[in-house]
């Protein structure tokens, strides 16, 4: 495998202390290895929320599925992420989606967004999965003065989504228990959260009840075309196929296959959980909402009060992998907290984690045919929302491998196959100088 990170990015050293293990541990997740030979009609590399869905798919649909993931199913993203089902998946704005694609493909778009979340509701419904779901829809607030005039997005939110959003004053969000120093936010009342492992354990029984194999250990190490079959090889076995989905997003190799080289950016994101706080500390703050929320920092801060009033606070930044970077951002993400939560600067942090989202030069997903390369497909690139947005695409790539028309479309703005970074292998560069002015911005904007 070929990857741009160093290796300390992908060891289980970042993923020890997430909470969302001690629900879902290792052990439930895990699954045997690749041995032998064997055939299918289709095999995903990657049993995160776009191969578990794309494999539920296809094995309701009679498909002899094999789902192959280096670690076990969630290890990367799906398992670690914040556990926010909500609208997103690309960075580009409506002017620039109607610049480049054209209004109906921009409200087609929009229209996705919020099927995405629609078909995550009904899997959960479908499959009786328990994901400790709570909040009604999500909260913008704004950390500057500037950025809380929230009429002009109210409007585009109407026009893309059919919804009337709640625009609160500053003064007003103590009373909707949203106290933290913002300026005023503005609730869309679309989306919800939910336990990223629970959701993903639930979609890996329903895979593997309706004829889906799943391993684990099973690291890809190459794909090849064989005898008129594509031949997908691990370290202790291989399958012959006629099609293959991979959905490794910010976990992708530059090798497998090499399509995907320079054509995804990895991003770290990272993610605090607090001990349960009390009814007197949560008074303190003035933070009484279940809400999920995020604010409007270009690296940014996403936040919400869980069901058993611990708090996940988490945030996008960090452009090395190390032990020594690693307890850099540990102290970053916890500076940024006790600022923005000065009540709670006395309360334990009991878990920290970090993992990788996933940008394209585009700004949008892919979801469609790797080109010259018949019968394999990808998705990835969700720009942090995953949950909702990856789990649309696997669903959306199992359509294509059966030819047929689905419930629900694919966008035009996922169809265009991304460009590739500059730089290539050390794409990671770009990064440095993005982010120094978006914390500019962030700071003076």
């Amino acid at each position: 495998m070929k990857r741009i990170f160093p290796p300390f990015a992908y060891s289980d050293t970042r993923i020890d202390h997430c909470f969302w293990a001690e629900a879902v541990p290792e052990t439930m997740l895990e699954r045997p290895a690749l041995q032998g030979d064997h055939m299918a009609d289709v095999v995903i590399i990657g049993a995160g929320f776009t191969g578990l869905n794309a494999a539920l798919s296809l094995a309701e649909a009679g498909v002899q599925v094999r789902v192959l993931d280096l670690r076990y199913p969630g290890w990367g993203a799906s398992g670690r992420n914040g556990g926010f089902c909500c609208l997103g998946g690309s960075k580009l704005s409506d002017a620039s989606l109607d610049r480049t694609f054209g209004k109906p493909a921009r409200l087609e778009w929009r229209a996705a967004e919020r099927e995405a979340i629609r078909h995550v509701d009904k899997l959960l419904h479908k499959h009786g999965i328990e994901a400790d779901r709570h909040s009604d829809g999500e909260t913008l607030l704004a950390h500057r003065p500037s950025l809380a005039r929230f009429e002009g997005d109210a409007a585009q939110i109407e026009e893309n989504f059919g919804v009337t959003p709640e625009i609160i004053p500053g003064e007003q969000l103590s009373a909707h228990g949203l106290n933290a120093g913002f300026h005023g936010g503005m609730k869309l009342p679309i989306g919800f959260a939910l336990h990223p492992r629970k959701y993903l354990a639930g979609l890996l029984q329903a895979a593997e009840q309706a004829g889906a194999v799943v391993h684990g250990d099973s690291t890809v190490l190459g794909i090849a075309k064989q005898a008129g079959a594509w031949r997908v090889e691990t370290r202790h076995g291989a399958v012959s196929c006629e099609n293959i989905i991979v959905g490794t997003n910010g976990y992708s190799s530059e090798d497998l296959p090499d399509w995907m080289a320079a054509r995804y950016m990895p991003a770290q994101s990272s993610v605090i959980v607090t001990r349960p706080l009390s009814d007197a500390e949560l008074s303190a703050q003035g933070w009484t909402s279940h809400q999920m929320a995020f604010d409007t920092r270009k690296l940014l801060h996403y936040f919400r009060l869980m069901p058993d009033n611990r708090f996940l606070f988490g945030m996008r930044g960090g452009l090395r992998a190390s032990t020594a970077s690693d307890r850099a951002i540990r102290r970053l993400i916890r500076r940024d907290f006790d600022a923005m939560f000065p009540a709670w600067q006395h309360v334990e942090t009991s878990h920290y984690w970090s993992g990788m989202v996933c940008l394209s030069p585009s700004l949008a997903p892919f979801c469609g045919k790797v080109p010259e390369m018949p019968g394999v497909y990808a998705g990835f690139a969700y720009h942090g929302n995953g949950v909702a947005m990856g789990s649309y695409t696997g669903a959306r790539l199992a359509d294509m491998v059966l030819g047929r028309a689905g419930d629900a479309p694919i966008p035009a703005v996922m169809k265009k196959p991304p460009g590739r970074f500059g730089l290539g292998r050390f794409r990671r560069t770009l990064m440095f100088a993005a982010y120094a002015g978006f914390r500019l911005r962030d700071r003076f904007a």
